[in-house]
């Protein structure tokens, strides 16, 4: 699953823009009145205004091994979120370690580091070394129906987790992170869970995808 596109909603769209752009230097690939896109390794973040929008979990490809790289780059930008002390945070059952921060809307976002999934082309480290949107939060009050829908229409299998709190779909290249907003907050925070409206546009199996998620339903068509 290689996500190509993924939109998501913003009440406080100037400081978004002033996050990504000034201050991380993402490349601004697309704004208007109401939206601004960012060009991140092979894929696209958009964020669109929304009046009282609420926070998501996105995660974005690092460079193989280069998590200690990226978390010196953003503390010298950003606070970054540690969990038991601990600023890089150990996924071994999934190859991965991870860095998190919160952006300008309290969203989680994490930068993920497998271990055989992109081969660093540069040892300094900046915005230009994404390699491209790794996952977004998907909260709903009934994973198995999500899960269900993905795998019959888009052939998505379970990566890890069950169908009660936690349920990571897709492969180590992209995956949605399902909980149940009910029974799981964020990890490494604890905030609480929102079932925040995103659109994603992704490829898997030779074919192209476009989901949107609202107000708990999911909608897909094959392009």
């Amino acid at each position: 699953m290689k996500i190509r596109s993924l939109s998501v909603y913003t009440s406080n769209l100037e400081e978004q823009l002033d996050f990504y752009r000034d201050e991380l230097g993402f490349e601004v690939s697309g704004l208007s009145e109401d939206s601004f896109e960012l060009k991140m390794g092979y894929s696209v973040l958009k964020f669109k205004y929304r009046e009282n929008a609420t926070p998501y979990h996105i995660a974005l490809h690092v460079p193989d091994n280069q998590e200690k790289e990226a978390l010196e780059w953003l503390e010298s930008i950003v606070p970054v979120l540690d969990y038991n002390t601990d600023k890089i945070i150990d996924f071994s059952n999934w190859e991965a370690k991870s860095v998190y921060f919160y952006d300008r809307d309290h969203n989680i976002m994490e930068f993920i580091s497998r271990r055989e999934f992109h081969a660093p082309e540069s040892a300094i480290f900046n915005a230009d070394n994404i390699v491209g949107v790794a996952e977004i939060g998907l909260v709903t009050n009934d994973i198995t129906s999500k899960f269900e829908k993905l795998n019959l229409e888009c052939n998505l299998n379970r990566f890890d987790g069950d169908f009660e709190r936690f349920c990571a779909i897709g492969e180590a290249s992209g995956l949605l992170i399902t909980i149940d907003g009910d029974k799981k907050d964020w990890f490494p925070t604890g905030d609480k869970a929102h079932g925040s409206d995103f659109e994603l546009e992704f490829e898997h199996s030779k074919n192209k995808y476009q989901l949107e998620f609202s107000k708990d339903k999911l909608n897909i068509s094959k392009v």
